[in-house]
């Protein structure tokens, strides 16, 4: 059984799968589409790249991450649906969705996260004093991009930084103790608005996963404030790293987090952070057990 995983090559989270399978699959991955036996498109917007002739003569697993009906071509999708043998979901929410679009076989397996990479640092004054940070301050995180396209000015509302904003603005006023950690790329729309509203913040743009844990570690709490999401895969690595978090109902939030740590739109009030919930559930997704899920998927593929 040879794997053909398409490339995606856009610095984000399905870059970091596709490289860490090929590492975990040497013998069953190969880099020619004409040499596979099954093709795994984890990215379904760049399905136009393989050629047809392949997606017809091969078993063809598809992975989505989440559905915006608002900005879906049905079409489109029936058009790829043709090829698709499988179809692969990261969360019971978009398994749901998907199966009011396709009679096709959906198979749900989270991705994993790194134990060795995200885990609790039980010395928090140390590593404040390390970033500049003072043990007074409330450090509210948020590690994902805010804008949409190339302009870096226009919200991507899906990701709900205009929620997000609303959030911490808040915050602020009740607090003058509350601070902003950002990282990751295209996070202007709400630099420029902390930059407006004078709320103080600190931006590290593309870190590594040793920083990226050690600023897990710095929040007193990290929001997702999304409108539709696949993952986020920070629900996990907060989890993991033992980071307080709130989170609207999105992607596999309800999977994780208790439902005391879930709250709709705007009204993060009525969310508590429930870190030993969320530590139970994220601990269960190692690599080495979620990877053999995914061979195990693609055996079954292969001999089918």
């Amino acid at each position: 059984m040879k794997i053909f995983l398409n490339k995606v090559k856009e610095d984000w989270i399905i870059d970091r799968v596709s490289h860490e399978f090929r590492a975990s699959a040497k013998n069953l991955v190969t880099r020619r589409v004409v040499n596979s036996d099954i093709i795994w498109i984890i990215a379904p917007w760049t399905w136009k790249k393989i050629p047809i002739k392949y997606l017809k003569s091969k078993k063809v697993v598809c992975s989505y991450y989440h559905f915006d009906f608002s900005n879906f071509n049905e079409d489109e999708f029936n058009l790829l649906d043709q090829y698709v043998d499988e179809y692969h979901v990261i969360s019971k929410k978009t398994k749901q969705d998907l199966e009011k679009l396709t009679n096709k076989r959906i198979t749900n397996i989270p991705f994993w996260v790194d134990h060795e990479i995200f885990f609790e640092i039980k010395d928090k004054i140390t590593l404040r004093t390390k970033y500049g940070f003072s043990n007074s301050d409330f450090l509210v995180g948020s590690f994902q991009r805010d804008t949409e396209g190339k302009d870096l000015l226009s919200p991507k509302l899906v990701k709900g930084p205009d929620r997000f904003l609303e959030i911490v603005q808040d915050m602020y006023k009740k607090d003058k103790n509350v601070k902003i950690i950002l990282s990751g790329r295209r996070r202007q729309y709400l630099i420029n608005n902390f930059k407006k509203y004078n709320i103080p913040y600190k931006h590290y743009e593309m870190v590594d996963f040793t920083v990226l844990n050690e600023l897990y570690n710095l929040l007193n709490l990290y929001v997702v404030s999304s409108r539709i999401e696949g993952g986020p895969q920070a629900i996990v690595e907060c989890g993991l790293s033992k980071t307080p978090i709130i989170s609207t109902d999105v992607g596999v939030a309800g999977e994780i987090l208790s439902e005391s740590s879930l709250y709709s739109g705007v009204d993060y009030l009525s969310a508590k952070p429930n870190i030993e919930h969320a530590y139970k559930n994220s601990i269960n997704l190692t690599k080495e057990n979620n990877i053999k899920n995914f061979f195990k998927m693609f055996e079954m593929i292969y001999e089918n």
